[in-house]
């Protein structure tokens, strides 16, 4: 399948940057010389007929300087076919004079003023000239080299024709030439420069995904300091970042699997366990009957805890069933079940009122005060040197309006720099060994299904964690009947 969907991307992608590029550069080359054609050509036929008027004013200052400006009609029309003109005439102050003619001077199809021509006419009117299709006369007018004076000629337009084509044909060989090198000189530098990087970059992509969580497939920067060099340094950046995510995706698939199997044993056992506790209710020891309610409430926890474990895997955890109780007897019990008492080596501190209530799930509370608990413990377990040191962990709570604080304290080492970023991510907040990083997210989520927070206070000796538990909005009717019923 995977071959089958790169030979579709190879048979979609179409024409390629390259050969793009190769287009562009010769389009743009070809538009840039076509900008110097039109004038070239338009400055080639003025100075043509520049020449011929130069020729003409030679010729008209021999004529004038004939005795009595009489000059044979032999030579004169030697002169005229000479220079390539039918007349030739000047203009002294109001005086117009004919100096040379042919025997019958040709009716004038157009003129030309070299002296007033502007760059637009002189463009428009040498596309006239090579697109001519009949044979035309034209007269053409320059500066004479006495002032005011003018001199003129006409002239048929065949021969400026055939040197304009000329002309022409020769710049457009030499353009495309130009254009040919020019362009091969702009595509290999744009290749070197940009198309290979890309290319490296697409393939590099293609590979990685392929096979995003091996090493090998990470591309390797090259020294580039440019935009180029930035993104492939973005991309490795980026293929890091990926190839951890999924790092963390596969722990949690596999983690899954093992919990769900590890859970379908496990729940059995307690169920067992829970048979056997019903039996010890029966047995009339006093210690029996006062540690008993205990166990079986734990032990319905547990089955219960079992049935929903799978919901974190989900990034899913059942909506809190909240009702209002006291909040001092589930922190003591917390306290049990952790092991812990106020005279024991790792105190367990309560300074709770005991008549503040809180309206959450009391299961869901548990749970986050058993994790806040148990990572406390464990953290001050985990110190080497205990010799005359009693630590302690110590829960205060305080009612802000409609907001409930409790405040879990331990006399430990308190959270390392480098764990505080991560503190509440799945798999990495953990800084025991052996520990999974997974009490304090679950912790996390749990208040958020509240609408509460779990934050590290900071500036505190030891590790403070505040848990803020809102109360549910209720309606001003319901409020009423609760203060009538107190």
């Amino acid at each position: 399948m995977t071959a089958r969907t790169g030979g579709e991307d190879d048979a979609t992608r179409g024409v390629g940057l390259s050969s793009k590029l190769l287009v562009l550069t010769v389009l743009f080359v070809m538009i840039a010389e076509i900008l110097i054609f039109v004038p070239s050509v338009a400055n080639f036929r003025l100075n043509w007929l520049g020449d011929r008027l130069a020729a003409a004013q030679t010729a008209a200052l021999v004529i004038e300087a004939a005795p009595d400006g009489m000059i044979p009609r032999a030579l004169e029309r030697e002169v005229l076919a000479q220079i390539g003109v039918h007349t030739i005439s000047v203009k002294h102050g109001d005086t117009r004079r004919l100096l040379a003619f042919s025997d019958m001077p040709p009716m004038v199809d157009s003129s030309v003023d070299l002296r007033t021509t502007t760059s637009f006419e002189a463009i428009i009117e040498a596309f006239g000239t090579l697109l001519a299709q009949q044979p035309r006369t034209i007269r053409a007018v320059g500066a004479h080299p006495r002032q005011g004076d003018f001199i003129e000629i006409v002239m048929d337009e065949t021969p400026l024709r055939t040197a304009m084509l000329r002309f022409a044909r020769n710049i457009t060989i030499l353009s495309l030439i130009i254009s040919a090198i020019t362009a091969a000189l702009v595509y290999v530098a744009l290749l070197w420069m940009f198309v290979r990087p890309m290319r490296r970059m697409h393939a590099n992509m293609m590979a990685f995904r392929a096979a995003p969580e091996e090493p090998g497939r990470v591309i390797v920067p090259s020294l580039r300091r440019d935009e180029i060099g930035q993104a492939e340094v973005e991309l490795q950046r980026m293929q890091r970042e990926l190839q951890g995510t999924l790092q963390q995706k596969t722990h949690l698939a596999a983690l899954g699997l093992a919990v769900a199997k590890i859970n379908h044993d496990l729940r059995n056992i307690l169920a067992s366990a829970q048979l056997f506790s019903d039996r010890l209710t029966t047995v009339k020891d006093p210690t029996v009957q006062r540690l008993m309610p205990k166990v079986l409430g734990a032990l319905d926890r547990a089955i219960a805890l079992c049935q929903a474990t799978l919901a974190y895997g989900k990034a899913v955890e059942p909506p809190p069933t909240r009702r209002r109780f006291p909040l001092a007897p589930l922190v003591d019990e917390v306290g049990t079940v952790l092991g812990l008492s106020e005279e024991g080596p790792i105190a367990w501190v309560v300074r709770i009122d005991r008549s503040l209530e809180i309206d959450a799930d009391p299961d869901q509370l548990f749970r986050v005060l058993l994790n806040l608990g148990r990572n406390a413990v464990q953290a001050l377990e985990a110190i080497e040197d205990r010799s005359g040191r009693r630590d302690s962990v110590t829960v205060r709570a305080r009612r802000e309006g409609s907001v409930v604080i409790i405040e879990m304290a331990d006399t430990g080492p308190g959270v390392p720099d480098a764990a505080r970023a991560r503190l509440f991510q799945p798999f990495t907040g953990s800084q025991r060994r052996g520990g999974t990083g997974l009490g304090l997210p679950i912790a996390a989520e749990l208040v958020k299904g509240h609408g509460g927070a779990i934050t590290l206070a900071e500036g505190t000796l030891g590790a403070t964690f505040l848990v803020t538990v809102p109360d549910r909005p209720i309606e001003l009717a319901e409020r009423r009947v609760e203060r009538a019923r107190a």
